[in-house]
């Protein structure tokens, strides 16, 4: 345990960028922090850190030493899960990147759903693009991530894939609210709300309307689906979005229509994890919970 110590001072001195910053966020003197580092480094032989005028930062090496170390306290708290469990206590940490359209509806209740069974767990969730998600499997900052249209499959463990068909939403008297087949092209004729080419919904428009005559020419282009859900009751706007995120059959101010699937194609909705790790017990638990409820989607 006390070389797991150094090495969580390691990965402190490297967030920090300075050993200063670091010895005063652990409640270390910034001369014994140096000296455990110059001992271990002398003891890994190799110096893991170069320092600079104002402060340190990773060489090569460390930057090896910092996957090991991530690693390694994953395996820890893998192992702490798993003799939790031995003695009757359910508890653990679940780590989880999700895209923003999972936020409102889908992950709440399922959290709930788990913790209901298990209220000794705690959880971690960030709203990510599908890009950042599969940067925090990689440095093992999330044991799961369930993004729309993953960019890198071939270094992950695909626990399980669903479809979801791009709905327009739109004021609930919007003049497409009454069509019975909404296509891509009735909604470009209007002023459109778009998300940024990182999110998943994005990249599949920006497919289908490379097919057509008629081009993106976004009113606005944010970030948030919160937004685009407030803005296009304002402005006779049709805004885009997957039904997993929606709120449909229930929300009586917006109305929420499939778009043909001739003009776009469905979403691929993916639940990750990196290959070859073994989860800790109660995040493998909870990726088994996702998985039935996708499956029931």
């Amino acid at each position: 345990m006390k070389h797991l110590q150094t090495l969580l001072l390691i990965q402190a001195v490297a967030q920090a960028g300075s050993i200063r910053k670091a010895a005063e966020d652990m409640n270390i003197t910034s001369s014994a922090l140096n000296r455990r580092i110059q001992g271990f480094e002398a003891e890994f032989g190799a110096p893991v850190f170069e320092r600079l005028p104002r402060g340190v930062r990773l060489n090569p090496a460390g930057e090896l030493l910092i996957q090991h170390i991530r690693a390694q306290s994953s395996d820890l708290e893998r192992v702490r899960a798993q003799v939790a469990d031995l003695s009757g206590v359910r508890r653990g940490r679940v780590s989880i990147s999700c895209s923003q359209a999972i936020q409102p509806y889908f992950m709440p209740s399922k959290i709930a759903e788990y913790r209901r069974e298990h209220p000794g767990v705690t959880f971690s969730v960030n709203v990510r693009d599908r890009d950042a998600a599969e940067m925090e499997l990689r440095s093992y900052n999330s044991d799961l991530a369930l993004v729309f249209e993953p960019r890198h499959l071939a270094e992950f463990d695909v626990i399980m894939s669903i479809t979801q068909p791009v709905y327009a939403v739109m004021e609930r008297n919007h003049p497409l609210a009454a069509k019975d087949e909404l296509r891509l092209r009735d909604c470009l004729a209007y002023p459109h709300v778009v998300p940024p080419p990182a999110i998943g919904i994005r990249y599949l428009l920006d497919l289908a309307v490379g097919r057509m005559s008629q081009k993106l020419a976004p009113t606005i282009e944010a970030e948030s689906f919160e937004f685009m859900r407030h803005y296009v009751q304002n402005d006779q706007a049709i805004g885009f979005q997957f039904p997993i995120g929606l709120n449909v059959g229930r929300d009586d101010r917006l109305a929420f229509k499939p778009l043909s699937v001739r003009d776009i194609a469905p979403g691929n909705l993916s639940l990750l994890q990196m290959k070859g790790r073994t989860l800790p017990v109660a995040s493998a638990r909870f990726a088994n919970q996702l998985a039935l409820a996708l499956a029931d989607l």
